[in-house]
């Protein structure tokens, strides 16, 4: 490890010199390239320094330790005790920065929440869900842009599908994936007893053209009439659009816009995440079989996290999470929850890497 983060350091050095490169400098794309990568690496050397920094304390330590005053000899061993502890610390850190980053971290997000079991407050938690991921976007400053929504008679969405632009988007919404239990009074509910219903939540990252492309003569494009609210031209023009990949008969619709092309390119958009999507998932179906667990895979099958209303309680049940603040939660206050299964699931990749 010392070898690599050497290697790297000198790099970091490298870069700094071309960074100040007037020939480089009038270069633009050289340039961003550059400092891109100097970004990339700059966490990773400043925790490389501040080890190397340890090191040479905890050398200094051990030779006090050989002096002739006890009083001197006690100060270095409560010294060396707290410095072996923050280079275990650091070498904690250092193991996890070197780990490959998930090329998919930075892209931006589709996001499909369906009412599950639970009839019409099923559906209206599912809004809610909406809501609480919406505020959360917002609150990082990344756009939200509904794709395609299927409204429920009380109000809610039987179906809503949603584009999440910013950076790290997925890298924040990556373990949202999977069924959201909720336990509450409904609305409709004159004896006042506690429901129990659920949402099924999948994220997908956007894909990229370079990761897939489609052959159009493997795709099938039907166009029809929006339904529902939306507007004048939404309702009375064929301005809704399917598109079906033929082979694997994965199927994806937009009819939220007004213009039929606008349609057709957020439809083929969400159609290549849903393609990708099923490739990771049968790629990493394959490897789990070779392997007892799989870390991190978002696997949706399950029941991930219960919302009790009327304990105001939120509980994660992959780490065992659970905080009475649900009014905040719901709110779109979910910092908290995605710090955790981020660090989590770290711990488990770096303990798998071991």
């Amino acid at each position: 490890m010392i070898n690599k983060l050497h290697g790297i350091e000198e790099r970091f050095i490298k870069l700094e010199q071309l960074l100040g490169d007037p020939a480089v400098i009038v270069e633009q794309t050289k340039y961003q390239k550059y400092l891109k990568e100097h970004g990339e690496l700059s966490k990773l050397v400043i925790a490389f320094r501040e080890y190397k920094s340890i090191l040479a304390e905890i050398a200094g330590a051990k030779e006090l330790l050989k002096d002739s005053d006890s009083d001197i000899r006690d100060m270095a061993k409560d010294e060396l005790d707290s410095l072996e502890q923050k280079k275990e610390q650091l070498e904690s850190e250092l193991q996890l920065l070197l780990m490959p980053k998930d090329p998919r971290d930075e892209k931006n997000v589709i996001l499909e929440i369906r009412a599950g079991t639970g009839g019409e407050e099923a559906g209206l938690f599912a809004a809610d869900l909406f809501r609480m991921y919406s505020r959360y976007a917002e609150s990082k400053g990344w756009d939200v842009e509904v794709i395609e929504s299927n409204d429920s008679s009380a109000g809610g969405f039987k179906e809503v599908v949603s584009m999440i632009r910013g950076k790290g988007a997925f890298n924040s919404f990556k373990y949202e994936s999977g069924i959201h239990r909720v336990q509450r009074v409904p609305a409709t509910e004159a004896q006042g007893r506690v429901h129990t219903s659920a949402v099924t939540v999948a994220v997908l990252p956007e894909a990229e053209d370079v990761e897939l492309e489609l052959n159009p003569a493997d795709v099938k494009v039907d166009v029809f009439r929006a339904s529902g609210p939306g507007g004048q031209s939404v309702n009375t023009t064929d301005s809704a659009v399917r598109v079906t990949h033929i082979p694997t008969g994965i199927v994806a619709t937009c009819q939220d816009q007004k213009s039929q092309i606008k349609n057709r390119i957020q439809a083929t958009k969400v159609l290549k995440a849903r393609i990708l999507d099923a490739m990771v998932r049968a790629s990493e179906e394959k490897r789990a079989a070779e392997r007892k667990d799989q870390v991190g895979s978002g696997d949706r099958s399950g029941r991930i996290r219960t919302y009790n209303f009327p304990q105001g309680r939120m509980t994660d049940h992959r780490i065992g999470l659970t905080l009475y603040r649900l009014e905040s939660i719901m709110s779109g206050d979910i910092q908290e929850i995605v710090d955790e299964l981020k660090t989590y699931y770290q711990a488990l990749a770096l303990k798998e890497a071991q």
